[in-house]
Parts: structure tokens; sequence; C-alpha cells
């Protein structure tokens, strides 16, 4: 798929700081997932450069805001400028820098539509826990490099990423409240949809 000068931009950027951004058929599928949500509030945790940023918040609402969290504050910066770039209104964007893990528990139980990860692989399953709570019924989680290089497919590749990101899959595919596919694009996107809960 092609992309447009402020996604090139950002890939620009990017590579200039050794960030691997999500592929631009990744991309496309966040866009597509935000838009089928008719998403109002997306969490993504891993900011890079805006790349998958950008690609979400064309999916969102017009009134829609992103909610990104990354470790580096200079890549928010430069994330800021490709949201600029590419006429992205600032209020639609809060960057907020810090771990995921302590900023994630700062967010409101329930109120978001999707939930992209994207940080460190050895904590995706935590990524996953703190998903399930800020998410709506109805709400998406995905997490990128599924396949991680496919790796995850080979029993003998057992380093801490790629353990987890297996141990995520089948987490993720176990889990009774969760309706899950792998999407093979890019690096390989792991979807899940949150069930609505029946009632009491």
């Amino acid at each position: 798929m092609t992309e447009d000068e402020a996604l090139a931009s950002a890939r620009a950027r990017a590579q200039e700081v050794g960030v691997a951004p999500i592929g631009s058929g990744g991309g496309a599928a966040l866009r597509f997932l935000a838009s089928a949500l008719d998403a109002r509030a997306v969490v993504e945790i891993g900011t890079g450069t805006g790349v998958s940023g950008l690609w979400l918040l064309r999916g969102m609402r017009a009134d829609g805001v992103l909610t990104t969290v990354d470790i580096e504050a200079e890549h928010q910066r430069l994330a800021r400028q490709s949201f600029a770039d590419a006429g992205i209104p600032p209020q639609r964007a809060r960057t907020i820098s810090g771990a995921a893990l302590d900023v994630l528990p700062r967010l409101t139980d329930g109120h978001y539509d999707l939930v992209f990860c994207d940080g460190d692989k050895r904590e995706y399953a935590a990524y996953l826990k703190e998903a399930l709570r800020l998410l709506r019924p109805g709400g998406v989680v995905a997490f990128d490099n599924a396949l991680w290089h496919d790796r995850v497919a080979d029993p003998a590749q057992r380093d801490p990423e790629t353990v987890a990101i297996r141990d995520l899959g089948r987490a993720v595919a176990e889990h009774e409240d969760l309706v899950s596919v792998l999407l093979p694009v890019g690096d390989g996107l792991l979807v899940a949809k949150k069930e609505w809960s029946p009632e009491a």
C-alpha cells in the first residue's frame, strides 16, 4: 500500500533513531480496525516516531483522541512532528512519556475502543492484562510482531522475546472472553476482541 509524504517522513525519522515501525500492511490493518470500531479513544504502547499513530488517527473518528505511551521522550517529540506534518490537530494526540507498565494503570477502566501494543515484547502478557481492563466490551487489542521474524513458529527459538510472544499467543487463544485472529501482515498482527459479558 502506498504511503503519503507524512508517513514517509515519519518512517525516515524512525530510521534515523533506530526505531522499527509497523509496516504499511499492518498500518492499514490498524486504520481499518480503528474505523470499523468507530474509535473515539485509543491507547498505543510504543509511540516510535508516529508511523502507527498516523495510521490509527486516520481511522479514528474526527474527534477521537490517541493516547500514546513511550519511554523515549525524544521519539515522542519526533512523533508530534509527524502528526503536525500530517495536519493532525495537537489535541487529538496525547503523548505520555514513561514506562508503559507505570503509565497504563493510571488510565481509565473500560474507556478505550482499541489498544495497540508495540512495546517491550517481554511485557506483552502484562500489556494484555492492562488492555483487558482498559477496553470497553467489544473493544479490540492488537499486538505487532506476533510472528517475530518467523521465530515464534520455530520451537528451537527460546530467547525471552520469542518465548513471551509465544506465551501471549497461547494466552489469547485460551482466554474465554476473547475472540482472536492472527493477521499475516508484516511481522504478524495478533488481534483480539473483548466479548460482551452476559448480563447478570
